[in-house]
């Protein structure tokens, strides 16, 4: 993994005539994570969003040195396609890596349209299609939404896995996220 880094200056957030959040600074370096909490509708997903280049601040900037890979509520599968043409795919597009399908228990699912996977099913999908991508930043967006917990640990676990080998984690979530050394950022206490 080549060196990483992540940067938010001074950053606000406006939706409609509201601002969400203002004044939110933060840096991440290889190897470290975040995770950004907070009541919902306080302005996670917009920040996630923001950080990767899907929505602009309202003010502020954002910096950063490695590919970027997102996990949201769309899991950017074919809904239509099996589930394993619909990674191969995105392996045709990312390039060869690895394939955590098995790894992920989707293994027996790979015939399965999208369409019809559960919403953890789908959620272990998308994590599937981020490892296969190989962005050094990951942004996951209430990555244990929908996962059991045998599931969530795992989700952890990966996580822990990715930061070891030189990686970043930004992790929105009102729900508790077992990370070694992850600092946490409270959106309230930027609220606007």
């Amino acid at each position: 993994m080549q060196p990483c880094r992540i940067a938010a200056h001074d950053l606000a957030c406006r939706r409609g005539d509201r601002v969400l959040f203002r004044g939110l600074s933060l840096a991440l370096r290889a190897g470290e994570a975040v995770q950004v909490g907070g009541a919902n509708g306080i302005g996670k997903s917009s920040l996630i969003r923001i950080l990767a280049g899907l929505m602009r601040p309202y003010a502020g900037t954002v910096e950063q040195d490695g590919a970027v890979g997102l996990i949201d509520e769309r899991p950017a599968l074919d809904p239509h396609l099996p589930l394993g043409d619909a990674l191969a795919f995105w392996r045709r597009i990312d390039g060869p890596a690895d394939d955590a399908s098995a790894r992920l228990g989707l293994a027996r699912l790979l015939d399965v349209p999208v369409r019809f996977l559960s919403t953890g099913q789908r959620k272990r999908a998308a994590l599937a299609r981020l490892i296969g991508q190989g962005a050094d930043i990951w942004l996951l967006d209430e990555p244990l939404n929908g996962l059991d917990t045998e599931a969530a640990r795992l989700v952890e676990t990966i996580a822990a896995e990715h930061c070891a080998a030189g990686g970043i984690c930004i992790i929105a979530s009102h729900q508790p996220f077992a990370l070694e050394a992850m600092r946490r950022v409270e959106l309230a206490e930027f609220a606007a």
